[in-house]
């Protein structure tokens, strides 16, 4: 899977973790799209067909909400909710596996908003 990481999944072992699970993984430093606005980076994404990975779920959800909405496509949004209780907040091994899981199951990405909690 072609993945698009933006600011907020910036971390050099989820990289390394993706990379290393088969993925195409692409940082948005990496390609000139740091500080951009949340819908640049799903433009860049969709543009890119590259699967949007976020914790940024409201933003993305919404955006999601209005690009179907309106007759669009993209190539996926996945995103990791925040979880009050810090002992359940999902390392970078655990986001792999819940994508992992996730793909195993069949189930669409492209046009689709996966919270990859749901996947542990």
């Amino acid at each position: 899977m072609r993945i698009y990481l933006d600011e907020d999944m910036l971390s050099p072992l989820l990289v390394a973790l993706l990379s290393k699970a088969g993925h195409q993984v692409v940082r948005c430093r990496d390609v000139g799209m740091g500080g951009k606005s949340d819908p640049e980076h799903l433009l860049y994404a969709l543009h890119q067909g590259q699967v949007l990975l976020t914790r940024n779920h409201e933003h993305f959800e919404q955006l999601h909400r209005l690009v179907i909405g309106s007759g669009g496509h993209h190539s996926g949004i996945m995103t990791v909710r925040s979880e009050k209780d810090q002992s359940k907040k999902m390392k970078p091994g655990v986001i792999v596996s819940a994508i992992r899981k996730l793909q195993s199951a069949g189930v669409p990405i492209a046009d689709d908003f996966h919270v990859l909690n749901l996947w542990r």
